[in-house]
Formats: structure tokens, C-alpha cells, sequence
């Protein structure tokens, strides 16, 4: 019985967290991944860019595709950093038209890092600088932004007036 109520615990505490596919190769390559500069190079190097507009494909999918869109990159950038132990955050950026972008934020201690689709930025100091300059650098005006943690709880809703 221990072992129901142990195993049972376990899958709860898994759920929803990414769990780890059995797979020796996805297994060493995020294993090499240990900086979010390396996962920028990596995504960089090995995923296309292609749009999935009604679905987010997992870190293990968009491995084994290496296509996917901005949200499938910042899962996976997200994904990889927290398994290395990284405080990790997804940003979500509407503006005022249908246009949504996500980028992964990471704690560098000294500072924030972003992956923005592959391409690694760093040196921020909150996630409204974040939003600035990723719009910025796509010439959009930005009319809300959400920030999820690991787990997708909500820790900053922010409207620009």
C-alpha cells in the first residue's frame, strides 16, 4: 500500500512538469544544454521555424521535429534551463491586433536572459524591460503582456495604457 500511495505522489509531483521522455539521446542532448546561452546556440543550429497556431508541441516533440514557433522554442528553452536548475518564466505579448509572442526568461543571477524564438539576449532587469525590447526589435507596440512560471501560474499581468 505504501508503494501505491508513494507512486501515486510521485505522478502527481510529475504531472504537468515535463516529464522527461525515456530516451537516451534527448536525455544527453538536454544534458549538454546547461546554460540558456547553449539552449539559444542549440535551437539556433537545429530547429526551423514553423507555426502552430492551435497547439504547443512538447520540448521532446519539437526535438524530434525541430520545427516549431515561438511558443514551442520558449517550452522547450524553458523546459531545458529548469531541468538544469534555472528559475524560468514564459512571457506571453499581445498587441492590438492577433498578433501573440512568447519568449523564454531566465534568472541569470545578474541578470535576466531571453531566448526570443533561438536568438539569446541578455542583461535585463525585469520582464517590462523584456516586453520593450522585444518589441522594439520587431517594430510592434505592445498592448498587454502575461508572465506564467514553470508551472503556468500567472505571477505578473501587466496592461500598457
Amino acid at each position: 500500500m505504501k508503494k501505491i500511495v508513494l507512486l501515486a505522489v510521485i505522478l502527481i509531483f510529475l504531472t504537468g512538469c515535463g516529464v522527461i521522455p525515456d530516451n537516451s539521446e534527448f536525455i544527453a542532448c538536454i544534458s549538454e544544454l546547461d546554460t540558456p546561452e547553449k539552449i539559444g546556440d542549440y535551437m539556433l543550429e537545429n530547429f526551423t521555424y514553423e507555426i502552430h497556431d492551435f497547439y504547443t508541441l512538447s520540448p521532446y516533440e519539437l526535438w524530434e521535429t525541430k520545427k516549431g514557433d515561438c511558443d514551442d522554442f520558449s517550452a522547450f528553452g524553458v523546459f531545458v534551463a529548469d531541468y538544469h536548475g534555472y528559475e524560468t518564466w514564459q512571457i506571453k505579448i499581445y498587441d492590438n491586433t492577433w498578433y501573440k509572442h512568447y519568449v523564454a526568461v531566465y534568472n541569470e543571477d545578474i541578470w535576466y536572459s531571453i531566448t526570443d524564438n533561438s536568438y539569446y539576449y541578455f542583461g535585463f532587469d525585469d520582464f517590462r524591460e523584456i516586453v520593450d525590447y522585444v518589441c522594439d526589435i520587431r517594430d510592434k507596440n505592445w498592448t498587454k503582456y502575461i508572465v506564467y512560471d514553470y508551472w503556468d501560474d500567472i505571477v505578473e499581468e501587466t496592461y500598457n495604457e
